[in-house]
């Protein structure tokens, strides 16, 4: 079967952990760089990428790879990908996105306008047409460059891979669906373990979390860009990858999943979409405020995005809610925390420094994941048999 490569972006600082979700679908990975992990399949391995992988951004078809550093070697690199091998006659075309770094050529606009140019040119010459209706299916194209390496890849997923498809209701802040599922999997949490997240916003982490304990595969309802690719990947294939996502499902699950926060409308928004998650029957939400947290079981894990304080009236309040953040963390003391925040006081107000930070960017925002990591649980005794 032919092999070919897939390109999977997500947010920097994370690509540890989407690297490991390629390697659990089984996947052979070609290459790590900054914000993006790529990997060898076929091309059914499209549908399986998109429905199964938590983290990534979007899953790009690597249709060509070339250097360039000059508009004439753009345009003759692109013209010379076999543009024929994955566009249809009447496949609507287009490069939506271009992106340049540490190279010669850094307009976007005239990159997207020189390889469309480029790829009708190809065109024209295996079809032998001068014009072309576009009326067929859409296939985006997306361009990077990288010290004057371009990679030209076709967007399968349209619609980011973050829209699962249950979030309408979102916070003013609110956490993408990848960045909540990757802080998750960053952490030893495991469906048999408390998880509490007290500032849920509109419950993406608990609900991310919830579907990770069920198995629940986050690309199961929604559609994708390549489902209309048929000349590429065949519906056969859609339906055996959704397929083997519901016989993965773990329907009698059980977890003890906790969403707080002291805006009501958003724990009602928040019950509203673990509802359209199909997991609202895992998740107890409350509207609380954080200083009123408390839970007399051992062992449990906060994992959780409090407000970073981007506007200066809000930044005022910061010092006293880390502060009341940092007196919950004294009084669970068995508890593995984890917080999410940009806010660069941090830990001077929680009053202890975390055991481990992580830098992740969260869109164009240097965050900082803070892990203060509690002791192990004790062993549970094996009865005898």
């Amino acid at each position: 079967m032919e092999k070919v490569r897939l390109i999977a972006p997500c947010h920097f600082g994370l690509e540890a952990v989407l690297k490991r979700e390629v390697l659990n679908l089984g996947y052979e990975i070609d290459c790590v760089e900054d914000g993006r992990v790529t990997f060898l399949t076929d091309l059914a391995g499209i549908a399986r990428a998109n429905i199964f992988l938590r983290t990534a951004d979007r899953i790009l078809l690597q249709v060509g790879k070339f250097h360039a550093e000059t508009f004439d070697d753009l345009f003759e690199g692109i013209k010379a990908i076999p543009w024929e091998n994955y566009l249809t006659e009447d496949a609507r075309f287009w490069v939506t996105k271009a992106s340049t770094t540490k190279s010669r050529l850094f307009s976007a606009p005239d990159i997207q306008s020189i390889a469309k140019k480029a790829m009708v040119e190809r065109m024209k010459k295996k079809y032998h047409i001068q014009w072309f209706q576009e009326t067929g299916a859409s296939y985006p194209v997306r361009i990077f460059l990288l010290k004057d390496e371009v990679t030209v890849g076709l967007d399968t997923s349209g619609d980011p891979l973050h829209k699962r498809g249950y979030r309408q209701l979102t916070s003013k802040a609110p956490l993408t669906e990848t960045l909540a599922a990757a802080l998750i999997l960053l952490t030893p949490w495991k469906k048999d373990r408390i998880l509490v997240d007290p500032f849920c916003g509109s419950g993406t982490i608990p609900i991310e979390a919830a579907m990770i304990g069920a198995n629940i595969a986050p690309g199961m309802n929604r559609s994708f860009m390549a489902e209309n690719w048929k000349n590429l990947i065949s519906k056969k294939d859609w339906y055996e990858a959704i397929e083997e996502a519901n016989d993965l499902i773990e329907e009698d699950v059980s977890m003890d999943i906790q969403g707080y926060d002291i805006d009501g409308k958003m724990i009602k928004a928040a019950r509203q979409n673990a509802a359209d998650a199909g997991v609202n029957h895992l998740i107890h939400l409350q509207r609380r405020e954080v200083k009123d947290l408390r839970h007399p079981k051992k062992y449990g894990f906060v994992i959780t995005n409090p407000p970073y304080g981007e506007r200066l009236e809000e930044k005022e309040a910061l010092p006293e809610l880390y502060s009341q953040i940092g007196q919950v963390f004294t009084e669970l003391d068995t508890w593995s925390k984890y917080i999410i925040t940009s806010y660069e006081d941090a830990e001077k107000y929680i009053g202890k420094k975390a055991t481990k930070n992580r830098k992740i960017y969260n869109g164009m925002l240097k965050t900082y994941y803070y892990q203060f990591l509690g002791p192990k649980p004790p062993k549970r005794r094996t009865e005898e048999r």
